[in-house]
């Protein structure tokens, strides 16, 4: 065990899968100098420019690269910078890559990482703040992880690095300083979903920073004897349907928090499931909490509209709690 901070985590887990396999190698913008959040650094003064390479400012360009790379038996993992770029090489992800696969009978596959920093951090505004994690939850052939801890981000990319399939890997940028003891040991299965507290009145899932804010609520909570369970789902496809009905089937009520627009995000797909297969466990109907379909300000207090806070879920489990109490005593 070794006390890491998020970025630290995601450096070690590729260092170790670069040590390990010589067909590991990194590109994008900005990783010479250790990345715009120093998640490269010291890994190019370690491997050298070969394999930690420099791109030129054309997302595009970068994505189609390592795709060709990947057909040809590399593991590239791909750097986008904010994941609001890598809109940018939506053509070569979305149509390409996801799909070469299939397209090629088998006959090659693309064992990608893109790795695209997502989330509100501190005055970046609109176009450096996004969390787009559902688009590519729609998209055939694609892996989609959120890491919430440094632990996650340790052993999550070293599993998506290790994929055979091209994996859209999604870290928060708010939590970078993070720090948490990391087990280099513990392995990681993509659908496999975390529980960061066990409780039995409601059950809370979410993922990436929004998790780490659902369980701080979890905490508040259970001083005045609520008693929350919540589920980080860390990859978003596949993701554990299991864990999250038989929880529900517990606690008989569920709410899905998430940092991203709440119209149409992944939440609902979480609700829907739930509605289908653990309908008859629902004791008071199921809420979603998420993003307004809004920009995001520049302005701090504007910014402050649309982020999603722990204190916002722990009013939405007060209101879910008390409602149901108020039922329950008219009946």
């Amino acid at each position: 065990m070794a006390l890491m901070n998020y970025s630290q985590a995601s450096r070690e887990a590729i260092r170790d899968a670069m040590h390990a396999d010589e067909n590991v190698w990194c590109v994008g913008e900005d990783l010479g100098r250790g990345g715009v959040f120093g998640q490269y650094k010291g890994l190019r003064e370690e491997f050298g420019e070969q394999r930690i390479s420099d791109a030129p400012i054309s997302e595009a360009a970068i994505m189609g690269v390592a795709l060709g790379s990947a057909m040809a038996g590399s593991r590239p993992v791909v750097e986008m910078r904010f994941s609001d770029f890598a809109l940018c090489a939506t053509d070569e992800l979305v149509n390409q890559i996801a799909k070469a696969r299939y397209m090629f009978g088998g006959q090659c596959r693309v064992p990608l990482v893109s790795r695209h920093p997502i989330g509100i951090w501190r005055s970046s505004a609109a176009q450096h703040s996004q969390s787009l994690e559902s688009w590519y939850t729609h998209i055939p052939g694609l892996v989609v992880a959120c890491p919430a801890t440094p632990q996650d981000n340790y052993s999550m990319l070293k599993a998506a690095i290790a994929c055979d399939d091209p994996v859209v890997y999604l870290e928060h940028k708010n939590i970078w300083a993070m720090e948490g003891e990391v087990d280099r040991e513990l392995e990681y299965q993509f659908g496999q979903a975390s529980t960061r507290c066990r409780g039995d009145d409601i059950t809370v899932v979410s993922w990436s920073d929004a998790a780490n804010r659902a369980e701080s609520a979890a905490r508040r909570l259970a001083e005045d004897g609520i008693s929350v369970e919540v589920i980080d789902l860390r990859s978003l496809w596949p993701w554990d349907r299991t864990a999250v009905i038989e929880s529900v089937r517990r606690t008989g009520r569920l709410l899905v928090t998430h940092e991203s627009v709440q119209a149409g995000g992944f939440g609902a797909e979480v609700v829907a499931t739930v509605a289908e297969h653990a309908a008859d466990a629902l004791q008071s109907p199921v809420r979603r909490l998420g993003a307004p379909r809004a920009l995001i300000s520049y302005a701090p207090n504007l910014e402050d509209t649309v982020r999603v806070t722990t204190e916002m879920i722990e009013n939405s489990v007060r209101d879910m709690i008390a409602g149901q109490t108020t039922r329950a005593n008219k009946t």
